[in-house]
């Protein structure tokens, strides 16, 4: 990896366009990571992309073919290492070394055992200079979901909570109760569109009914898929997720115990899909069951929506890897209603390994995300 001080503010600047190409591809890029890509020559752009719906075309590839021969002696800024291996599509290191670049600057090694570090070393042995580690932070960010998978063979977790200024999510059990304004509605909607997949209890479905897509305008396609944690199967089959899951996945995770019940589930409902696996040591479905097999399936960042006992369970497993935490400071429920956690104070949550690194009024609402501090080596 290379210091600062090999990096001038011109680098700094289209790195940084780069990784906020890399953020239009979230929620989009199936298995593969979301990146950007800038071609620069003679101080301006030539060549922009970032990752396509459904992973491919890569970056590079998108770049390239937009910057078409004035790549030649050009710069390349990519937020991931890139690809060296045959997959569906040739390596883009590869390609980059066909296309003439002169140099490439990289943010995030690639931890992919089919890449780490040979899409580097084949840079480097055609003449390429190559540097790495330029806003690895940031670019990291927009890459951990993949990161995660890859690392730690799971997706990354973003926690999501809409709460009174005392730590309340209901006025009363079995009762929905809108706590947050339209600014954090849309906010949080964004927050779908860049997940691959949404997870919520039985129980949310049972009281809200939700149908768990996202609804901003132009923006309706990019609904992830809906997964639903259900012991026994027992969620009304005529809800919302079930009803519309031939036009938006609908997954239902149940244990194993109810097996001989999801084939009756799964013959009545084709379009939806039931997927058994362990409990955990209260019965229920078992959280790390579902992450590792989310991860399988190419999942790489789940947004976890509720309810109360689904986010104090991910929190006491230590699996939420972000918190984004909606407040209303003048909205106060009281004694009587539902706690965010299901009993534990909100500060389990949001103390420890977790980090404030945004604050964000959105009009009478706050939003406040936290993130965990991962000791892999990122800073």
């Amino acid at each position: 990896m290379t210091g600062p001080a090999e990096f001038t503010t011109a680098d700094e600047r289209w790195m940084d366009h780069a990784i906020r190409l890399s953020r239009r591809a979230l929620g989009t890029t199936a298995e593969n990571p979301p990146v950007g890509c800038v071609i620069v020559r003679n101080g301006m752009p030539v060549g922009l992309g970032w990752t396509a719906p459904g992973g491919r075309p890569h970056a590079e590839t998108q770049a390239l073919a937009m910057a078409g021969d004035a790549a030649k002696g050009a710069t390349a800024y990519v937020t991931l290492e890139p690809c060296a291996h045959h997959g569906r599509t040739p390596p883009c290191a590869d390609a980059l070394v066909a296309a003439g670049l002169s140099r490439v600057v990289v943010a995030v090694h690639d931890p992919d055992p089919r890449v780490s570090g040979k899409g580097l070393e084949r840079l480097r042995a055609s003449g390429i200079d190559v540097r790495t580690g330029l806003m690895e932070a940031a670019a990291r960010r927009v890459l951990a979901g993949f990161l995660s998978r890859i690392e730690r063979g799971r997706p990354h977790v973003l926690l999501k909570l809409a709460v009174s200024a005392d730590g309340k999510i209901a006025a009363e059990p079995g009762r929905p109760t809108a706590i947050t304004g339209p600014a954090a509605l849309a906010r949080a909607h964004l927050m779908r569109a860049r997940s691959d997949a949404i997870l919520v209890g039985a129980g949310t479905v049972k009281v809200d009914d939700p149908s768990l897509t996202c609804r901003l305008p132009g923006l309706e396609n990019r609904s992830p898929i809906r997964v639903v944690l259900d012991d026994d199967l027992s969620i009304p089959e005529d809800c919302r997720l079930i009803a519309t899951a031939e036009q938006v996945p609908a997954w239902i995770f149940t244990t194993l115990a109810a097996r001989e019940k999801a084939l009756e589930f799964q013959k009545a409902h084709p379009h939806v899909r039931i997927i058994p696996v362990v409990h955990d040591d209260k019965g229920h479905v078992s959280p790390e069951a579902v992450l590792e097999r989310l991860a399988g399936e190419g999942i790489n960042r789940l947004m976890v929506e509720g309810g109360a006992q689904v986010a104090r369970a991910f929190t006491e497993h230590g699996l939420v890897d972000e918190a984004a935490i909606f407040t209303a400071p003048e909205r106060v429920l009281g004694e009587g209603a539902v706690g965010a956690l299901a009993g534990l104070p909100l500060e389990t949550l949001t103390d420890g390994e977790m980090e404030l690194v945004e604050e964000t009024p959105l009009g009478p609402d706050v939003l406040r995300v936290y993130e965990r501090r991962h000791n892999d080596g990122s800073g």
